[in-house]
């Protein structure tokens, strides 16, 4: 992973606005498939691409266009998925009445792509094709050329994630299903590596299943999910550098009481031990933006980097590029080196075609801001 000795970079978490007739036609899933789409995705992947340069992040990505969610579409990559999931909410959303029959009422809308019914285990998981992976980073690094970029990232989903959401009617226990995916997913991982760009691994899962799967049960039991789970990212890591790596952890990408949150400091060491030069955090938003205080007292793994996330992606506030800067002193302080520091979002901006919280104009907004604030914070800190 580039890092700087002069300022702080700039990066996001993902996923980013798509268009809305991209967004229909996703949603459309398998009966949309065609030159229709692709041509959609070619041409929200430009956009999206020259808005991040635009709004001054230096580490950019795909926006995640040709997917229909982060880790959902791996249905038409892998064999073994049929029917759907009966995923139960999370443990905030049935404490607080109102609050749930608000946010049930937003996706259902038109359009959307529902993640709590998402496809289930019905057969042997297996990677079946590596052309659409190929021609997502073909796409993304085609693009490449002539704009003015550090660095560029594509992302895939941990096997976590898809055992918890994705349900299991077919290997013997949970343990068993996160090992076939591990192996599935290592294919996508090797392919994005091998194509020159980082791998950003999106692992919710490592903090809010605690408060979904395994919500009324002992701390102990989701632990050793998570510790499962690190442990199979590692095995589909090998061979891949450390520095070519990326882990994305967060709580859940909603704006709701997140009263039941896993501290960080309990998930910690398991986070640690990730393959993965980069941790991606989410240190923005209200429940979590103390956090920062925890590497007051832990370090990060040796040559680590600490991607930051200052940016909150769930309300439409624009936050002001001066709070960006004294959040990101903060953690540099915290952490003791503004250099293994990179500016990014909490999480990303639409994690499922059409659920996003933030206007679509206001996102490039945040990202601007993100980066003006990055400066700000690094004329202090480097002088």
């Amino acid at each position: 992973m580039q890092t700087s000795q002069t300022r702080i970079l700039t990066t996001h978490a993902g996923s980013l606005p798509r268009p809305g007739e991209l967004r229909r036609l996703l949603a459309a899933g398998e009966a949309a498939a065609g030159t229709e789409l692709a041509a959609a995705v070619a041409a929200a992947t430009v956009e999206a691409l020259d808005k991040q340069i635009a709004a001054g992040i230096d580490v950019v990505n795909d926006g995640e266009m040709g997917r229909e969610s982060f880790f959902t579409y791996v249905r038409y990559r892998m064999t073994g998925f049929g029917g759907h999931s009966d995923r139960r909410l999370m443990a905030d959303m049935t404490m607080y009445e109102g609050y749930r029959k608000k946010l049930l009422a937003m996706t259902t809308a038109e359009h959307r792509v529902s993640l709590m019914k998402a496809p289930k285990a019905v057969g042997a998981v297996n990677y079946s094709d590596n052309g659409a992976i190929e021609a997502e980073c073909s796409r993304l690094n085609s693009l490449l050329p002539g704009r003015n970029v550090t660095e560029a990232f594509m992302t895939a989903p941990s096997p976590g994630i898809i055992a918890a959401a994705m349900q299991n009617e077919y290997y013997p226990d949970i343990n068993s299903y996160i090992e076939a995916l591990a192996t599935a997913l290592s294919v996508e991982y090797h392919a994005i590596v091998n194509a020159g760009l980082l791998l950003q691994i999106d692992a919710p899962d490592l903090a809010m299943e605690r408060h979904a799967l395994f919500q009324e049960r002992p701390v102990e039991d989701f632990l050793r999910f998570a510790n499962c789970v690190m442990a199979a990212i590692n095995r589909a890591l090998a061979g891949i550098p450390r520095d070519r790596v990326r882990l994305h952890v967060c709580w859940g990408n909603y704006e709701g009481p997140h009263v039941f949150d896993v501290p960080l400091e309990e998930i910690w060491p398991t986070i640690a031990r990730a393959r993965a030069q980069g941790l991606l955090l989410s240190m923005a938003n209200p429940r979590h933006a103390h956090e920062y205080r925890c590497f007051e007292s832990i370090e990060l793994p040796e040559d680590g980097l600490l991607l930051a996330g200052v940016i909150d992606t769930t309300t439409n506030y624009v936050e002001h590029p001066r709070t960006v800067a004294d959040r990101l002193r903060r953690i540099a302080e915290a952490v003791g080196d503004p250099a293994r520091i990179i500016a990014c979002t909490d999480c990303g901006f639409e994690t499922a075609a059409g659920f996003a919280a933030v206007d679509e104009e206001i996102v490039w907004d945040k990202l601007a801001a993100l980066a003006e604030g990055a400066a700000l914070a690094s004329q202090t800190l480097y002088g």
